[in-house]
């Protein structure tokens, strides 16, 4: 779809968690119609696998430790091909503007003058919560939650998230990209006298076949969480909250290390 100019029309989705069948419809309707995807880290595979033949699939996903810069090829990218009048579908796991980076592009495209649309998709933290059975909201637990990303731009001059604070506010946080620095955000909520037994899950491969579950507390997760060789992509679940997780657990292919709170 070009417009009057000639230039193609970007859609900037979220995949969701990772089963394609929490796609949204809209994002399967542009999956159909994209002349150009151009895909994430987090785009799994059974995703993947539903893209047409006729498409053009770039991978554009960037690793931890990746240079930030990677960001700034993925806009040429987009510019690139919106320039030639393609149909491009940007294409991210979860949310695109929960830690996707979505607010960025949309505003390259604003500055470059591309038409562009932004389609919400069921984020990470939702998603893996929701299949390990923890309500993130609940009237006896937890009336406020907080989305927070474990790996903050290396580049700010002081770090944002003021993790020995975040308790004073809500009863529930959820981290993303939060496994590589476990060790030092744990301490850092410990070290403000909060609850050294305050329960936390680590979701691994959230919505999969293939995912994980463990449950401990601020004490001994980061021990259970080598134990059990979490990797990412995982997302933290920190709050009393968490203690519905076995109750409530209702995916089949969960696998659960239910830890007594000692």
């Amino acid at each position: 779809m070009k417009n009057k100019d000639g230039l193609g029309m970007v859609y900037i989705c979220g995949a969701g968690p990772g089963d394609p069948k929490l796609l949204t419809l809209r994002a399967s309707e542009l999956i159909d119609q994209a002349e150009v995807i151009l895909y994430d880290r987090l785009v799994g595979k059974a995703i993947i696998d539903l893209f047409p033949k006729s498409a053009e699939k770039v991978y554009v996903g960037r690793n931890i430790g990746d240079p930030t810069t990677h960001q700034d090829k993925t806009n040429e990218l987009m510019l690139k091909y919106a320039g030639m009048g393609k149909t491009v579908l940007r294409l991210k796991g979860g949310d695109p503007f929960i830690f996707g980076r979505g607010g960025e592009e949309a505003e390259i495209l604003i500055e470059n003058n591309v038409p562009f649309e932004i389609i919400p998709g069921i984020t990470s933290g939702i998603g893996a919560a929701v299949y390990s059975g923890i309500p993130l909201t609940h009237r006896k637990y937890s009336s406020a939650v907080a989305f927070v990303t474990g790996h903050e731009d290396p580049y700010k001059k002081t770090p944002e998230v003021k993790w020995e604070k975040l308790f004073d506010a809500v009863d529930t946080v959820v981290v993303y990209m939060g496994t590589e620095k476990l060790e030092t955000i744990v301490e850092r909520i410990k070290n403000e006298g909060k609850d050294a037994l305050k329960p936390v899950a680590i979701v691994q491969n959230g919505t999969l076949k293939n995912q994980k579950v463990i449950i401990g507390n601020l004490n001994n997760i980061v021990v259970l969480s080598k134990q059990a060789k979490i990797e990412p992509p995982a997302i933290v679940i920190i709050g009393d909250i968490v203690r519905l997780g076995d109750k409530i657990s209702w995916f089949n292919q969960t696998t659960k290390a239910v830890i007594p709170e000692e």
